[in-house]
């Protein structure tokens, strides 16, 4: 495809981000019809559907390829030019663990959100498929457990989350009188991150003996909302030891099973070459997390 209409691509990326037609077009102050046309006009210039007509609309596997393809450009031109524009800004998503978001990667990108110009679009999901994301076009960076970098790309290892298995004393004494055990496991409430993987879950079940999705679960999509449940004796989970530093400390939360550690290795995934606004965001997040997680 020859000369990329990059104003229409823009134009794509506003649809998603809003999740419609009439959003985007409210905030261009222009009409839904001259949107789905410009959307159709680059849909013809391509060749191929670039957006399901879902709501919200979703991008093609193509429109994937040419978001992504987007967010780099939008890369070097804020390299280039954002010092000639006092108002230029830069959107830059990236895919994170939940467990890392609720730790260590803010305090990671403190000095580089210094940059006034920067704005994160961060998603977050399960450490085993935030480089989908990458893959897929739809972030420029992605904190995995994948070790090898993917085809054109790189990856940095962060270091290593290590999880426990924990509830209150109270909770303890109610479920476990007897220590965590295959019986007491089946009729107790512990809290999963989603029903599509858990893999605390699975490393849970492996450990005591048990039938692979045996174990009943609340599901909360938030790695904060697990400490509240456990300190209100809602719930058992397995969770990171960085994330509840303070709690273990304090004697609020204790490790249920001494012997019971999972250890996650986590890298640091983009494509190369980097631009030089992602290199300072990738020495950031690299050198923070070499400096707070175990290796």
């Amino acid at each position: 495809m020859k000369n990329i209409d990059y104003k229409s691509l823009r134009l794509l990326d506003l649809i998603i981000k809003e999740q419609g037609f009439e959003k985007a077009a409210s905030k261009l102050f222009i009409t839904q019809s001259a949107v789905s046309q410009r959307v159709k006009q680059l849909e013809n210039q391509v060749g191929t559907l670039l957006l399901t007509r879902t709501v919200p609309p979703k991008p093609t596997k193509y429109g994937e390829k040419l978001l992504g393809l987007l967010y780099h450009v939008q890369l070097i031109e804020h390299d280039m030019f954002s010092n000639d524009y006092g108002h230029y800004t830069l959107n830059i998503p990236i895919s994170v663990n939940a467990d890392s978001l609720a730790t260590w990667v803010l305090p990671a990108l403190k000095d580089f959100l210094e940059d006034s110009s920067i704005r994160l679009d961060i998603k977050t999901d399960d450490e085993s498929r935030t480089l989908d994301y990458l893959i897929r076009g739809e972030v420029v960076g992605a904190i995995s457990l994948q070790p090898l970098p993917i085809i054109g790309g790189r990856c940095d290892l962060l270091g290593t989350l290590d999880y426990i298995f924990v509830s209150t004393p109270s909770f303890a004494e109610k479920y476990f009188p007897k220590g965590v055990t295959q019986d007491a496991l089946l009729k107790t409430p512990i809290v999963a991150f989603d029903f599509t993987s858990d893999m605390h879950h699975s490393f849970l079940q492996q450990y005591f003996g048990l039938t692979p999705g045996s174990l009943p679960c609340h599901i909360v999509g938030s790695s904060e909302a697990y400490i509240k449940l456990i300190l209100q004796d809602s719930a058992c989970c397995m969770i990171s030891k960085q994330q509840i530093k303070e709690e273990l400390a304090s004697g609020k939360i204790i490790n249920l099973v001494p012997n019971l550690v999972q250890h996650k290795k986590l890298y640091w995934h983009r494509y190369l070459p980097e631009s030089e606004t992602i290199k300072k965001m990738s020495h950031c997040i690299v050198q923070y997390a070499n400096s707070v997680l175990n290796n």
